[in-house]
């Protein structure tokens, strides 16, 4: 399923070495900050064509496509670039967990400095 980036935004993007970009999914209802992963062209272009969201695994070297294995997708409602244009944020509707570790957002277990 071979998708093509609209050149347009393929020219705004900041890639690193491997050629991908920061990609964080934020859900749409709380404003949790659910995950990180990574994106290449092809991947934004699925996500950008089907609102489901889309990523590569580098350690897989493979497309994977939240939650087709665990049931725990993510609809795609918004995505924006940076201002640098190396991250993405997808603004999402989440369903069941986004980590794979099964909590709710990957963000929630190491709390380095917390408000006073």
């Amino acid at each position: 399923m071979d998708q093509i980036l609209d050149p347009a935004i393929a020219a705004r993007l900041k890639r690193n070495e491997a050629g991908l970009v920061a990609a964080v999914a934020q859900e749409r209802s709380t404003g949790d900050v659910l995950m990180m992963a990574w994106m290449d062209d092809e991947a934004l272009a699925r996500t950008l064509a089907t609102r489901r969201a889309t990523y590569y695994s580098r350690s897989r070297q493979q497309y994977w496509v939240k939650g087709e294995t665990s049931g725990h997708t993510q609809y795609v409602h918004e995505v924006r670039l940076d201002c640098d244009g190396d991250t993405v944020l997808l603004v999402v509707d989440q369903e069941g967990a986004a980590c794979h570790t099964g909590t709710h957002t990957c963000f929630d277990t190491d709390v380095l400095l917390a408000a006073e």
